[in-house]
């Protein structure tokens, strides 16, 4: 099991590791990790890897079985053997972007409070589908609100409970089509809040900005219509 580091310090960007396997796919598993492995619709980090007698960038990065993050190097690379130490560093401007993005997804779930049903990350937008029937009537008014939540600067924090609290309380859990992690016996939430109190709070295993500040101003795109009962709503970051 790779211990990841960016569950506890999403803004870290280097770290030390060891190659504890290499895949019979081509990539390398570390002790420690702080690439993201692509999960819940975010990106797996990009990156790059060094070692004593050489280099290897880093396309993305997976999840492996028993709790392991697979690195995924560009192809022809070569890789450190199992055992060496490796100096690891991820595409910062990429992450930070990831963070953005996913941190104002959160929000939109705030302002169109109806059941989620799936959604995805990416650089400069985002989208997620909701179980909705009908459009939005005003989605100007919605916009206005998403940003006016993000100007607050929220404080995002990250908290954990046990499998059996988050069974006592379902209404946590917004979406429907990927359930929280389970099996380690606890579930990470996180918060976003200030002094006014909690404006949002879900299971969520993804990177996040630490204030909603950092998000800057978005815009709403388009709102398809995915099924009689689903609308996908489209964000873009403005910076």
């Amino acid at each position: 099991m790779t211990e990841t580091l960016f569950i506890e310090d999403a803004y870290a960007r280097e770290a030390e590791g060891r190659v504890v396997a290499l895949t019979d796919e081509g990539g390398m598993v570390l002790d420690r990790s702080i690439f993201y492995a692509t999960s819940g619709g975010q990106p797996g980090d990009a990156g790059r890897i060094a070692w004593d007698g050489g280099s290897a960038e880093i396309s993305t990065a997976v999840k492996g079985e028993g709790g392991a993050i697979v690195l995924v190097p560009v192809e022809g690379a070569s890789l450190p053997p199992v055992g060496a130490g490796v100096r690891q560093e991820i595409d910062w401007e990429i992450r930070h972007r990831h963070m953005r993005v996913h941190t104002a997804l959160h929000l939109l779930s705030v302002v169109i409070p109806l059941p989620v049903t799936g959604g995805s990350i990416a650089a400069d937008k985002g989208r997620l589908d909701f179980d909705m029937p009908e459009s939005p009537e005003d989605k100007e008014a919605l916009e206005a609100e998403l940003n006016a939540l993000i100007a607050r600067d929220l404080a995002v924090t990250t908290e954990w409970i046990t499998d059996a609290d988050l069974d006592a309380n379902p209404g946590l859990v917004k979406t429907m089509s990927v359930q929280p992690p389970r099996g380690a016996g606890r579930v990470r939430l996180v918060r976003i809040a200030d002094a006014a109190g909690t404006v949002d709070l879900q299971p969520c295993g993804g990177t996040h900005v630490a204030r909603t500040g950092e998000i800057g101003r978005v815009s709403l795109g388009k709102i398809e219509k995915k099924g009689k009962q689903n609308r996908r709503v489209y964000l873009h970051l403005e910076g």
